[in-house]
């Protein structure tokens, strides 16, 4: 039955990109087919073999040992208030993101970063048939974040045509930064941020490839990531670090707006139609949790939590996810998977507003095709989940 409800999400998810598609006529389906067999693949050597184990264990041990040595710097400024349990969010999953900026800054600074996503962005466009520029992006993305990446090709940004440029922001939407990983790990179990990570890596090229395929010409074909300007180590630093607090207040401030907005529409719901907003939308997102692998009996409150990710965000959602204790460990594994993504509706706007502080004109052009990426990011997530409910 597992997999009969599998199957049936796949093909959900595969209808439903198609519906939207530009260009039916340009679709790759070798390629296509290629890299939802190794989606498949990653997922069982990541959810169901040792080697996966003994990866994921590893990449969530290297994360707990910089969040311990990011909890230095906590402790010795807010020492007083975490020894009180006050603020314990904001201090233990937020402020620790400052630190991993830090880092991110300085693999940058010292060009490993830049050599690590240029050649696996090379060899991911030999696998998905899209272009380098394409192929980079993606990569670069679920490291340097959603806005940042613009900045690495702003070169290209004014010359790209609109399908390709709405590419680049797919990627960035489908998938999420190391900065905030650690974040996303203290929140769910990390062996689904990882799973998670990787299939949406992937997944993003398939919804894009269907959703608006082309072919890149050998002429067009080129890649030229902007060199960051010259600094010294400690100017770039300073930079990232108060980067990485802008990141944690900006999250913060989310937090608290949307949780009270929720609280607010939840008890205006309740008093008039006798049940929560959220509530509301469980019953719209449910066929999608069951079809993603979700029992039927908890898709309803598991729709609810998926529909909350996307009105307001993952973060939200994660907390919301952590109050319900009553769920089996397979709901928990497939939504956790699901909510691993910058699919959301703010998400339009930094996007667009990031782009636009580049070029004015390609800004405009990604805020109309806005509700397009978080439709295709949003699949994504469907697909990366369905696929993980397969192992759970």
């Amino acid at each position: 039955m597992r997999y009969l409800i599998a199957i049936l999400g796949v093909l959900v998810v595969f209808g439903l990109t198609y519906a939207v598609s530009s260009h039916r006529r340009n679709i790759r389906y070798r390629p296509l087919f290629f890299m939802f067999v190794l989606q498949v693949l990653l997922a069982f050597a990541l959810l169901h073999t040792v080697v996966g184990e003994l990866l994921i264990g590893g990449f969530a041990s290297i994360f707990e040992k910089l969040l311990s040595y990011a909890g230095e710097g906590v402790n010795f400024v807010f020492g007083g208030l975490v020894n009180q349990g006050q603020m314990t969010f904001f201090l233990s999953v937020l402020l620790p993101i400052i630190f991993i900026s830090a880092l991110i800054g300085i693999l940058q600074y010292t060009m490993i970063l830049p050599f690590i996503i240029k050649y696996i962005g090379l060899v991911l466009s030999k696998i998905n048939g899209m272009g380098k520029l394409e192929s980079y992006n993606a990569v670069a993305s679920a490291i340097l974040g959603q806005s940042e990446v613009f900045i690495s090709v702003k070169k290209q940004i004014g010359l790209l045509p609109k399908h390709r440029l709405y590419t680049l922001c797919a990627s960035a939407m489908s998938t999420v930064s190391m900065s905030i990983v650690g974040a996303y790990m203290q929140m769910i179990n990390p062996k689904f941020v990882v799973t998670a990570l990787v299939l949406n890596l992937f997944g993003g090229f398939i919804i894009a490839s269907i959703i608006n395929p082309y072919t890149v010409s050998r002429e067009e074909d080129i890649l030229v990531v902007q060199d960051e300007e010259k600094q010294s180590f400690f100017e770039m630093l300073g930079e990232y670090i108060l980067d990485g607090f802008k990141v944690a207040v900006i999250v913060a401030a989310m937090l608290v707006g949307f949780v009270a907005l929720i609280a607010l529409i939840n008890g205006i719901f309740t008093g008039i139609f006798g049940i929560s907003f959220q509530g509301f939308l469980g019953y719209l997102c449910a066929p999608f949790a069951f079809v993603m692998g979700v029992p039927w009996r908890e898709a309803v409150e598991a729709g609810s939590i998926m529909a909350t990710k996307m009105v307001s965000n993952e973060f939200v959602a994660m907390l919301d996810l952590g109050k319900h204790t009553a769920f089996s460990a397979r709901t928990i594994g497939i939504v956790s998977v699901f909510l691993v993504s910058f699919a959301n509706f703010s998400s339009i706007g930094i996007i667009a507003g990031a782009v636009k502080g580049l070029h004015e004109k390609q800004g405009n052009v990604v805020a109309r095709f806005g509700l397009k990426l978080l439709y295709g990011a949003t699949m994504v997530s469907v697909l990366s989940a369905t696929i993980a409910g397969l192992f759970l």
